[in-house]
């Protein structure tokens, strides 16, 4: 029932990261007499963090709920219309309007708008091969996948676990079940785990795993599930090998979750990915915003779009969107590439390009690799740090950096990401004043001491 024939209807599609801080963001520059909110999520939970999946499973984060930022009922209480369990499956982009089915009991019913957030997320990459579908075998996208695979590692008798890539959620389920007990076997196409690294800074991942415990399978496509009689996954088969397993990981990364938005007729990027203006609107259409893991985003330093599936970028996106649907104005530039992960001890961070990425840009650049300590070298506890850096031929100016060490290495690369926002060159870097004392870093932080090496190689000094 309309409180005011002026009120306006926003529809969100989408119940994590993306839409309820879309959501939520609307509701605190219009109120209900303003606004009404209607949101739609097909699963079981809102708000939750996905990342943080890993490390439950892992045993750090004892409960599940920890991972929830803010239930439906919360949302519901500052007067948001959510309905749960409730998947749009059309899109009247004419009609201004979203068709939605009731998973459990399939009843559908049409909900119009005079504007739409689509956050549909992304789905985890599964193998078209026999057994990808077995009992036993899980992606970790969803709390529900969490549940899912915690379940099945308590039935199981055995200890044997594969993972299906080594990408971030590979190598940190491959951590989770090492600290579970288990015989854990990672199986990668790549040449090195860490396939957003360079092959050389991959390589030290890959020996730390091993040290751990770990056997990486590098180079290896997987060909087929092996089932039991009881049907349930029982080995990884590759081309030249088969690899035992009580339980299958998979961890081959996402896919934007687009088919609705391509089916609704909305413009899809080279990676799938919905086209976004700078205030997250859809490019061609006045009244539906996107955001979080289905939209792409403009790299900053290459200059090119591309897909990337982080909570931080999500978060981000939804505070726009919802000042801009509020009546505000908010814009989102783009991202640098930065991302931070573990395996164990082993921190890996990474931020702007990598080799690669600069040459299929037409980018000229020289690298330098330097090894440093993450305190003064005489303070206990100093660990080794590998750092890795790539600057513009002639300009200076950096383009990309790649850290892999133990305790204080990985969020290091923060200084890289702000760099790299700010288009600094390599020398402008090595006078920045960062905070020292023996406890925290060197006299010269190890990535200065990159910067000044970088420096002098794209002045080709000695």
């Amino acid at each position: 029932m309309d409180m005011s024939a002026a009120r306006e209807r926003l529809v969100v599609i989408g119940g994590d990261a993306a839409g309820m801080s879309a959501a939520s963001q609307a509701r605190r520059l219009k109120g209900p007499d303003e606004l009404e909110i209607v949101a739609f999520e097909r699963g079981h939970f809102t708000s939750f963090s996905a990342c943080g999946i890993p490390y439950w499973v892992g045993g750090d984060v004892e409960e599940r709920d920890e991972l929830i930022a803010r239930t439906p009922e919360e949302h519901r209480g500052r007067d948001i219309d959510l309905r749960m369990r409730t998947e749009v499956v059309e899109i009247d982009v004419a009609g201004g309007r979203v068709r939605a089915r009731d998973v459990d009991s399939g009843a559908e019913s049409w909900t119009s708008y005079d504007k739409l957030v689509i956050a549909t997320g992304a789905r985890p990459i599964r193998p078209d091969m026999p057994g990808a579908d077995a009992p036993g075998v899980h992606g970790v996208q969803t709390l529900d996948d969490g549940q899912a695979l915690i379940d099945s590692l308590t039935r199981t008798r055995g200890r044997r676990a594969v993972v299906v890539g080594a990408g971030y959620i590979g190598v940190e389920m491959a951590e989770a079940l090492i600290n579970r007990g288990y015989e854990v076997t990672v199986v990668n196409r790549g040449s090195e785990p860490m396939s957003t690294l360079d092959a050389d800074m991959g390589r030290l991942v890959h020996e730390a795993m091993e040290g751990m415990g770990i056997t990486m399978v590098n180079d290896a496509e997987v060909t087929k599930l092996h089932t039991g009689d009881d049907g349930r996954v029982r080995a990884v088969a590759t081309e030249d090998a088969e690899y035992p397993a009580d339980v299958v990981v998979l961890g081959i990364g996402v896919r934007p979750e687009t088919a609705l938005a391509k089916a609704a007729g909305l413009p899809l990027g080279t990676h799938g990915g919905l086209l976004t203006d700078l205030a997250m609107r859809v490019r061609g259409h006045e009244n539906i915003w996107a955001g979080g893991d289905c939209v792409e985003v403009l790299d900053l330093v290459s200059g090119q779009e591309r897909h990337i599936a982080l909570g931080t970028h999500a978060n981000k996106h939804g505070q726009v969107i919802g000042t801009n649907v509020g009546g505000g104005y908010a814009t989102f530039p783009g991202v640098v590439g930065t991302a931070v992960s573990k395996v164990c001890d082993l921190e890996i961070a990474r931020t702007g390009l990598r080799e690669k990425d600069a040459r299929r840009v037409g980018l000229q650049f020289e690298t330098v690799t330097i090894e440093s300590t993450s305190r003064a070298g005489y303070y206990p506890n100093a660990s080794l740090m590998t750092v890795k850096m790539l600057a513009e031929r002639r300009t200076g100016r950096l383009l990309g950096v790649q850290i892999v060490g133990r305790e204080g290495a990985g969020k290091r690369v923060d200084i890289a990401a702000v760099a790299l926002t700010a288009g600094m060159t390599v020398e402008q870097m090595t006078a920045l004043d960062l905070g020292y004392a023996p406890p925290f870093s060197p006299v010269w932080d190890p990535v200065l001491v990159a910067a000044r090496k970088a420096s002098k190689a794209v002045q080709q000094l000695p």
